[in-house]
């Protein structure tokens, strides 16, 4: 019988596990077996690898040259994801229903304690990536459940649920919904697969600014809003005045829902999966066009069919673009390739903190990997730098409203980075040192792990170390499942790479 290992409250049966990372040094799992749909792609770099020690914390490894498997055999194995300009490749084996998702869980954990913005810099990547695929998020999984939430509340207006009842109904109504994708040929994405009546955070919250977003959600509050308003709404509807025939006369009522949403499927809620069918991934691409065209979403949306990309800037449709997003594309990957930088070298000073040689060797390897990237995107780096006025001045970021204090960190990283002698030189500068120091103490005060030892004791190893994605995981796995609904594909969404 397999051990179990206990990670943050995941107790998860070992397996065997194997994966290669792409040629951009990106992981994009490829699945075998019972298993053809990827989850969260990992996609940081730096952290692509873990070991689970006896106090169960995650530890990165030293990067091999090649595609390496670990077995989680024991509690004290290290699982490491290797490097290397190889195909990315992602195998499970003897692993039950059950088990495979609390991989995927885990997979899932290491991916969100690796993405964590620990120096500040989170409002420069949400500006961007609200700009590029408005209406996603991180926490999103699959495109249906942009239908699932308002089939389930148009289902409860027409019965009239009130508003005290509204939330305690629709809870129960989107934990069946969990029970019945259970069933499904397609569990990837289910959102609450293992946690079941324990869910914290439920489809319709995580969905909620998205369907707004979209226009499939008309009304324009918040959830709890849409919830209180409910009693009068019924009110005004059922008080409206009727010609013989029993049709409403006069002004319109306002909905809460887009009129054109696809009808329920045939046996909903009880038999209904995350495949799109050609009408609702129809509406879905219509809403995304309709409303947000010029975005890069819009322009994915709107291809003839869906094409791996394990980064935005690598899309093959990235130079047939209109120029200003073209050089929006540009500013973004400049940014991400050289703040990438300054979240390795927090994560060096913290694994110098704690005077842990394999984790420093780790660092130094990583950020020694960042600058040979640096060099080889120089010149179109060092003119980005140049015009770093155009890269405040973008609409993405005039948008998202930037604190100064962020612009003042970010430029004077980018004056060491590319005013040195080389940008591997940043990492032993006193001055970048002290940055990120303050920067860190700013933000986080008398949490900050460089100054409290307590803080730095509970620290996992890896945070904030992975190259920004923009969300471009997230959104490119709704974008699959919308193409594949309109133009039919041979495998299930987020099928494997070949």
């Amino acid at each position: 019988m397999n051990p179990t290992i206990k990670l943050d409250g995941l107790d998860v049966s070992a397996a065997s596990i194997a994966v290669a990372v792409t040629d951009s040094g990106q992981a994009r799992p490829r699945y075998q077996g019972a298993i053809s749909n990827p989850p969260e792609a990992v996609t940081q770099p730096e952290a692509l690898s873990l070991s689970l020690d006896s106090d169960h914390r995650s530890k990165p490894q030293p990067h091999p040259t090649e595609e390496l498997a670990g077995s989680l055999s024991n509690p004290t194995t290290t699982a490491t994801w290797g490097s290397g300009t190889v195909p990315s490749h992602f195998a499970w084996i003897d692993f039950s229903d059950t088990e495979r998702q609390r991989m995927i869980d885990v997979i899932r954990l290491f991916r969100q304690q690796d993405t964590r913005d620990e120096l500040g810099i989170g409002s420069i990547r949400d500006g961007f990536a609200n700009h590029f695929f408005p209406g996603t998020s991180t926490i999103q999984t699959r495109a249906k459940y942009m239908l699932f939430v308002p089939w389930i509340y148009q289902a409860l207006e027409k019965r009239r649920v009130p508003s005290h009842r509204i939330q305690a109904v629709a809870r129960r109504a989107e934990l069946r919904l969990i029970d019945a994708l259970r069933k499904a040929d397609d569990t990837t994405g289910v959102i609450g697969i293992e946690a079941g009546d324990r869910l914290q955070r439920l489809p319709s919250a995580i969905y909620w600014a998205g369907l707004g977003i979209w226009g499939i959600r008309l009304f324009p509050g918040s959830q709890d809003q849409y919830h209180r308003s409910l009693d009068g709404w019924y009110a005004r509807r059922r008080n409206r005045a009727r010609d013989d025939d029993g049709q409403p006369i006069g002004p319109e009522m306002g909905e809460n829902w887009h009129p054109g949403l696809p009808d329920t499927p045939e046996g909903w809620p009880e038999e209904v999966d995350l495949r799109l069918t050609p009408d609702e991934a129809g509406y879905l691409h219509e809403r995304v066009v309709g409303l947000h065209r010029d975005s890069l979403l819009g322009f994915l949306v709107d291809a003839d069919e869906y094409v791996y990309a394990d980064c935005l800037w690598s899309h093959p449709i990235a130079g047939s673009l209109p120029e200003r997003l073209r050089e929006e594309i540009i500013q973004a990957r400049s940014f991400a390739e050289t703040i990438h930088g300054a979240a390795l070298l927090y994560n060096l000073m913290l694994s110098e903190a704690c005077a842990d040689e394999e984790l420093i060797d780790h660092y130094r390897s990583a950020l020694a990997d960042w600058s040979h990237r640096m060099r080889s995107l120089w010149n179109e780096l060092i003119q980005w730098y140049a015009d770093l006025a155009s890269f405040w001045a973008s609409l993405p970021l005039r948008v998202a409203r930037i604190p100064r204090s962020t612009e003042v960190f970010v430029s004077e990283w980018c004056r060491r980075v590319f005013t040195g002698p080389s940008p591997d030189a940043v990492v032993e500068n006193s001055v970048a040192r002290e940055m990120i120091r303050q920067r860190e103490l700013r933000l986080k005060r008398t949490r900050a792990r460089l100054v409290n030892p307590s803080a730095l004791k509970a620290w996992g190893g890896a945070s904030g170390s992975a190259r920004l994605d923009y969300r471009w995981y997230n959104a490119s796995t709704l974008i699959e499942d919308i193409l594949d609904g309109l133009h039919g594909s041979p495998h299930s969404p987020q099928s494997e790479v070949q």
